[in-house]
């Protein structure tokens, strides 16, 4: 979805946010300017981040942001993690899971709302999951890439191929908000209505 003034508003608001983003910076300065802004922003708005839990890269970034700006951090990080990923101390609360399941879990039962930062495999995955999840029924949550640099655009454009395929039933624009600020982001979220679930498989089908 694009950035729309007529969009339908969200009972209860936003309170905590989930962000999936990299555990490192990527190759362009916008990627890591773009963490920081979100990160700021969020706690400008009083709206809690919710996030893998890490302190190094894009991870590190939104939550040193957040949490300078007097914002709210809540780190969600497995055990097995906690050496590899370096997990951020010095944010509110940090969660020490068993699983990487139980990451995703925790982290969706928490947030109101998904924005996904430019990052990797681990990124596209908790995306992907958590958006299966939507179309599946098990949560209508709004969410949201952000992009930077047009990181975005290639996924945008695979999805729109998936939907021109007939694998998705419908408009990927009517389940994702798009934007390219936090500000932006974070409006269009707030308005956002997750559309109801189609009926995926006809009888007979496999």
């Amino acid at each position: 979805m694009t950035v729309s003034q007529n969009a339908t508003t969200i009972t209860p608001p936003l309170q905590r946010i989930g962000v999936y983003c990299a555990g490192n910076d990527g190759v362009r300065p916008a990627y890591r300017a773009q963490a920081v802004s979100l990160g700021t922003e969020l706690a400008q708005r009083g709206i809690a981040l919710v996030y893998g839990g890490g302190r190094t890269g894009l991870m590190g970034a939104i939550a040193d942001a957040a949490m300078a700006a007097g914002g709210e951090v809540i780190g969600v990080m497995p055990h097995g993690l906690v050496q590899r990923e370096v997990a951020h101390r010095d944010i509110t609360h940090l969660h020490i899971v068993d699983s990487m399941h139980e990451r995703k879990a925790l982290m969706a039962s928490m947030a109101d709302a998904f924005i996904t930062l430019p990052g990797g495999i681990g990124t596209l995955e908790e995306f992907f999951e958590t958006w299966t999840w939507a179309q599946l029924g098990v949560h209508r949550k709004p969410m949201g890439l952000l992009d930077a640099d047009g990181y975005w655009a290639p996924l945008r454009a695979l999805l729109s191929h998936l939907g021109t395929e007939g694998f998705l039933r419908s408009d990927p624009d009517a389940w994702l908000v798009h934007a390219e600020s936090a500000p932006q982001m974070i409006d269009a979220l707030a308005r956002f209505e997750t559309p109801e679930v189609r009926r995926w498989l006809r009888l007979g089908e496999t």
